[in-house]
């Protein structure tokens, strides 16, 4: 459920599926109703199982910084529907989405799509005419089929791969990266981060049968994060070298998204025969923050939208560094088709205080049962949450609101409406 999308379907009487089906024909079909507008955008097409939205949001404000107009689309959305299409920052405005959702009822588009095949061709449409200079283009759900697969892309870029959405993906690592691959296109380059070994092989073998060069985080190009003074970043390939990179995004694992946006940058930066300034490229790293990733909302309040076991294990491993002496407390919502059980093991080697909380969303996992699968010392559920947190602010600790981004995109609207 897509928060306010309902709205404008039902005023526009323009119908689509929540359900999840995994395909290009649909889209197709609708896009040609449309006249095709995501073939006259620049694109950068994001998969990945997680640090899409990191090395979105980064390559975004280098972007912005060489002066380019960027439009972004991204899920899940931070409070509602306009949050996932945005130019230079600016959601879509209401009355945007409403021309848009407009001329999508005229091409007779009701009843073809999902939901977010639906916010797709929206989001095409949108930066088709208002002339932006770069797209940003965040996979929904895996890659080859996801409804995004439509573009031919200036530069593709893999972030990473572990299990998720097994359903649709396939149960192993290899089946998963077979998806995300198929973001690869003849010809055009695609960067990659560390990736598992049979993962690599994978996408090793679809860029080699597509002719599209491969640059690889840890051989192309590197990242050291240990220097007191800033992250170094080096590129065997240019002979770059840019040191004093300071982000505003914590942890080791932020480190190796900003890496990829930077190596993004310069495949941009060719395409549009644009001179790359390492200063700019320093001020847009300093600048990139994202909601939802290790976000301070309030004093001693942390939003965190760890949803399975790979970002979990970072989430931790960037509380043990940045609060190593701190007392720790979850406060978690998850949904039920998740990796729940091992979510909760990785979070309990930093923490034995938990409180689980119940949420609007038809996925969502009840707090009964994830109280039922939690091995904590110390844990409840919290029926009224906007009270809870606000009681955290002047608690001893840290208060970590993590498990889904839904949770946080509710808790987010609640505290705005409230206070």
């Amino acid at each position: 459920m897509i928060p306010k999308l309902d709205e404008y379907k039902k005023k526009w009487e323009v119908e689509s599926d929540q359900i999840i089906k995994p395909g290009l024909g649909a889209i197709r079909s609708a896009l040609k109703k449309l006249n095709n507008p995501q073939e006259h955008l620049n694109i950068v097409h994001i998969a990945g199982t997680n640090g899409k939205g990191s090395t979105l949001t980064f390559l975004e404000q280098i972007s912005k910084q060489h002066g380019l107009t960027v439009g972004k689309f991204m899920s899940p959305c931070i409070v509602d529907v306009h949050d996932q299409i945005q130019i230079n920052g600016q959601a879509i405005s209401e009355k945007e989405l409403n021309s848009i959702f407009k001329q999508m009822k005229n091409a007779n588009l009701s009843g073809m799509l999902t939901d977010f095949e639906l916010l797709t061709c929206a989001a095409f449409l949108h930066f088709y005419q208002q002339e932006v200079d770069l797209v940003l283009l965040e996979t929904g759900m895996g890659g080859r089929e996801d409804s995004t697969n439509v573009v031919t892309p200036i530069v593709s870029i893999i972030t990473s791969i572990a299990l998720e959405h097994t359903r649709f993906l396939g149960p192993t690592i290899k089946s998963i990266a077979s998806h995300k691959a198929g973001i690869i296109k003849e010809g055009r380059p695609i960067i990659i981060g560390k990736l598992p070994e049979e993962a690599l092989y994978v996408v090793e073998q679809e860029a080699y049968e597509k002719h599209a060069p491969l640059i690889k985080l840890g051989d192309h190009f590197n990242i050291d994060c240990t220097n007191e003074f800033g992250d170094i970043y080096t590129n065997d390939e240019n002979g770059l070298y840019i040191n004093d990179l300071k982000r505003s995004l914590p942890g080791e694992h932020q480190g190796d998204n900003m890496a990829l946006a930077i190596t993004a940058l310069f495949e941009v930066a060719k395409y549009f025969q644009l001179p790359v300034d390492i200063e700019k490229i320093r001020e847009g790293v300093k600048h990139a923050t994202l909601p939802g990733r290790f976000e301070q909302v309030y004093p001693n309040i942390y939003f965190d939208g760890a949803h399975n076991p790979a970002s979990a294990i970072k989430l931790a491993e960037t509380i043990r560094q940045q609060f190593p002496n701190e007392v720790i407390r979850f406060v978690i919502g998850m949904l039920a088709d998740k990796d729940v059980k091992s979510v909760l093991r990785t979070f309990e080697t930093v923490s034995e205080e938990f409180y689980f909380v119940d949420f609007m969303n038809e996925r969502a996992m009840k707090a009964e049962d994830m109280l039922s699968l939690s091995n904590a010392s110390s844990k409840q559920i919290v029926k009224d949450y906007i009270p809870f947190l606000q009681s955290c602010i002047n608690r001893n600790g840290k208060t970590i609101v993590t498990g889904s981004l839904y949770l946080l995109a509710e808790i987010r609207e609640a505290l705005l409406n409230k206070y």
